[in-house]
């Protein structure tokens, strides 16, 4: 088996793989999506997964967060396996889709989580809470708003408030900005970066934009298909806290270059399997 791909100690490490396959039966065929993936992100790390569509990256991103099961191979998430890790309120998920429902407002919506798993709470406690992300996530202003009367980014501001709500050590988001503008796609991951600074939140990112995943991660994984599995874990260099004048710094071109020609190499590699 292979060493873990990360710069993070296993000892020290907050999510830990070591081994995972995934395999699908289609039509009575056996079909490996993800095959004997190693990583390690440290606590209170912001780590990127990219690569090719089909590559496996929703898939490996479901069993960190104990939403599957993976074929072979084991996972631990603060020590213990995920699905405990979500019954210990240790994991949040932000989907690509807000999910928001259309009959509530904001601040219900923000709340929605906590009034299922925290039956012993008040109403009014847990209306404060909700209160409290969305102040976090700058909509304490439109609490009182459906999400028809929200913008894509708003919405989705709602649904990481949501999940930031149950106060999850580790924050697993999937494509959460790629329905957006790359105008407010780029005002997001500000956003989520003085986040990350602010609540010191473990986030694994599922993310198409090689620029995205340089700005805003420590760590970009880069995953290849046939088979499935990650190619390279490359560190960023570039400095925080990050701003506009960060796309233009040197680290910041050297990463991109990095990362897109790895891309097509795996890409290459793909085909002539």
């Amino acid at each position: 088996m292979s060493a873990p791909a990360s710069t993070a100690p296993p000892a020290l490490a907050h999510i830990v793989a070591r081994g995972v396959c995934v395999d699908f039966t289609v039509a009575g065929r056996v079909n490996r999506v993800l095959h004997d993936v190693n990583l390690a992100v440290a606590k209170g790390g912001f780590v990127s997964l990219i690569g090719p569509s089909g590559c496996g990256k929703s898939t490996l991103l479901n069993v960190l967060a104990g939403l599957l099961v993976p074929t072979a191979g084991d996972v631990s998430v603060g020590g213990v396996a995920p699905i405990e890790a979500v019954r210990q309120r240790r994991i949040g998920v932000v989907f690509q889709e807000a999910t928001l429902l259309p009959w509530k407002n904001a601040l219900d919506n923000a709340a929605l989580l906590m009034e299922v798993a925290h039956a012993g709470r008040t109403r009014d406690e847990i209306r404060e809470r909700a209160l409290e992300m969305l102040r976090l996530v700058g909509l304490e202003h439109a609490a009182d708003k459906r999400p028809a009367q929200l913008s894509g980014g708003m919405r989705q501001r709602v649904s990481i408030a949501r999940a930031l709500a149950l106060d999850p050590e580790v924050l697993m988001m999937d494509e959460p900005f790629g329905a957006l503008d790359a105008i407010t796609r780029e005002e997001m991951g500000d956003f989520l970066l003085e986040i990350w600074e602010r609540t010191k939140k473990t986030i694994v990112l599922v993310t198409h934009s090689i620029d995205e995943a340089a700005f805003l991660s420590g760590e970009v994984i880069v995953m290849a298909k046939n088979p499935a599995r990650i190619i390279e874990v490359t560190p960023i260099g570039l400095p925080y806290p990050r701003n506009e004048q960060s796309y233009s710094a040197a680290e910041f071109a050297q990463a991109t270059g990095r990362l897109r020609r790895l891309l097509k190499e795996g890409h290459r590699q793909a085909m002539a399997a």
